[in-house]
């Protein structure tokens, strides 16, 4: 057991390729046969919830934290291991981060982007000092990137930023970069 918590910030919804299913399900189930803790944003819906049924069928503990708002728009998992409910959305991030030791970000919208931009300016700003890894194994997150790239070109950020977040390609080099590889486990 690893004793590792991951936060994992995806979509509320599936999206068009089944081959984002199919991530989804296989990094949940990756997560529990690891014996990581999958904290998450509490839905049972999209790649939210495809994962963390994954890891919970996959023997694993996981954590959703979720806004009282959002309990029926995003459905609250009824599975969940256990469940935080949070007074609103800027609690909900605060909880995930405090209960997490790094960060996988998987495909999402806008709520996955809003997530994602606010662990990074929180790392570049010294607040935490977490391993932040973007899984691209379709590509997903290569228009992320570029647009980083120019944020740099246009003198907004410094190169440094670059160093803020890993993109990979694979589970196996996601999980490396977390800590949670084989050898790890």
């Amino acid at each position: 057991m690893t004793g590792k918590a991951i936060c994992l910030f995806c979509g509320s919804r599936a999206g068009e390729s089944e081959g984002y299913r199919a991530l989804a399900e296989s990094v949940g189930r990756a997560i529990g046969e690891r014996g990581a803790t999958m904290v998450y944003g509490g839905g049972a819906l999209g790649l939210m919830g495809i994962a963390s049924n994954a890891a919970i069928d996959a023997g694993g503990t996981v954590t959703g934290i979720i806004p009282n708002f959002l309990r029926s728009l995003e459905v609250e998992n009824p599975r969940l291991t256990r469940a935080i409910v949070t007074d609103n959305m800027f609690d909900r991030k605060q909880a995930m981060l405090d209960l997490s030791d790094g960060f996988l970000i998987l495909p999402g919208g806008l709520g996955t982007f809003d997530e994602l931009f606010e662990v990074l300016t929180w790392r570049q700003l010294g607040q935490i000092d977490k391993p932040i890894v973007l899984l691209s194994d379709s590509g997903y997150w290569e228009p992320y990137v570029a647009l980083i790239e120019h944020v740099i070109r246009e003198g907004f950020a410094g190169s440094g930023v670059r160093s803020l977040y890993t993109v990979v390609g694979t589970i196996e080099d996601a999980f490396a970069a977390l800590g949670l590889d084989e050898t790890a486990a």
